[in-house]
């Protein structure tokens, strides 16, 4: 079947003080990014879509999208304040973008098939592709599919980060906490509201959903526009947040069949040095070539 990967790659990386999405962290100097869309073709999508801030567009395409000639159509958005609706007035001071549901709207032009959404600066692993692409035919308006992860596998040693936590049953999920200030600390994992089970299941963005639903989080995205207010100038509409409000409404069932790999990001600058020597050990085991992408 045919099925998109969308790669989100327009947020600001201000913890990481750059355009982490384009840090160069591969032994031959990949994107982090790359190494998703090398598992995904593999596993069968033959679509990429970029989700990019306007000044990466050409960086990518020449780093990334070009490497891609006869293995995938390659498309690419701009998430910016002109995919706005008209009505919206941007306050005047806001300068965050409006988060990762208003990133898939961007490239809505673009998806017209199953797609799946993953964060430009993270590495998922192979495993996740393979179980999404078993997912995705079932897919359906009122359909969406999710790979969770084992919280213990996704933290940083560098610093608090934020979580979906998942209450998973029947391998269906009922619902998603965001869920901040998430750390190892003397060999338990806490966050802003205590201590958290290591083994819980949480939301790294890997989302399946079908193209027929993009009308629903659009009206989602509106009805957020119009609540938050004009103070709000860091207000973001986020994914894991949509699909719990569309969970407690009954207007979205989402399947979930966890990955046991290892997720690792970059969200702070060290992490990059984490992450050279966890690819460097990737490369050597022979799960990727020595050009990841050619």
């Amino acid at each position: 079947m045919k099925a998109t990967l969308l790669v989100l790659a327009a947020g600001l990386g201000s913890r990481f003080g750059g355009d982490k999405q384009i840090s160069h962290v591969g032994p031959n100097g990949e994107f982090l990014m790359e190494y998703s869309i090398y598992d995904a073709l593999k596993a069968g999508f033959d679509k990429v879509v970029f989700v990019l801030k306007s000044e990466m567009v050409e960086a990518v395409k020449r780093e990334v999208g070009d490497k891609l000639a006869g293995k995938a159509e390659v498309c690419y958005a701009v998430q910016d304040h002109s995919t706005l609706p008209e009505w919206y007035t941007v306050p005047e001071d806001r300068v965050k973008p409006f988060g990762t549901v208003h990133a898939v709207l961007a490239a809505k032009k673009y998806l017209t098939e199953p797609f799946v959404t993953v964060n430009a600066d993270d590495y998922y692993g192979a495993e996740c592709f393979e179980i999404m692409m078993r997912l995705l035919p079932k897919m359906s308006a009122r359909c969406a599919s999710m790979v969770p992860y084992i919280l213990k596998n996704t933290v940083s040693e560098n610093g608090g980060v934020t979580r979906g936590v998942c209450n998973i049953s029947g391998r269906k999920l009922e619902s998603v906490t965001e869920t901040g200030g998430i750390i190892p600390k003397d060999g338990k994992i806490v966050s802003d509201v205590g201590e958290v089970d290591p083994e819980a299941q949480v939301s790294m963005n890997f989302w399946g959903f079908s193209h027929e639903t993009l009308p629903a989080m659009e009206r989602y995205f509106e009805d957020f526009l119009r609540r938050i207010r004009p103070e709000e100038i860091k207000a973001e509409c986020l994914l894991p947040v949509m699909v719990n409000d569309m969970l407690a409404s009954g207007s979205l069932e989402v399947l979930a069949e966890p990955s046991k790999d290892r997720w690792f990001g970059i969200t702070y600058k060290a992490d990059k040095a984490d992450i050279e020597r966890e690819l460097l050990k990737l490369h050597a085991s022979g799960a990727y070539p020595q050009k990841v992408l050619g």
